[in-house]
């Protein structure tokens, strides 16, 4: 799981890949879960919430291109 700050110090170009990633992660995770159950299905969770705050941060980004 990604801080917040962690992901504040990417570059925009890693945080892309970073996404990109996560979400591959998380779909293989959700697949593999719905097949046999995982373990600890609690990582989905934590997989899905590291998603939100990249794609925030994303979106961050772009306002502020946006409004200078």
């Amino acid at each position: 799981m990604m801080k917040q700050s962690e992901i504040k110090e990417l570059s925009a170009v890693e945080l892309q890949e970073r996404l990109a990633e996560e979400k591959l992660s998380l779909t293989k995770m959700k697949m593999g879960h719905s097949i046999s159950p995982m373990e600890n299905p609690l990582q989905i969770r934590s997989v899905r919430k590291t998603v939100a705050r990249l794609l925030t941060e994303v979106r961050k980004r772009e306002l502020q291109e946006e409004s200078n």
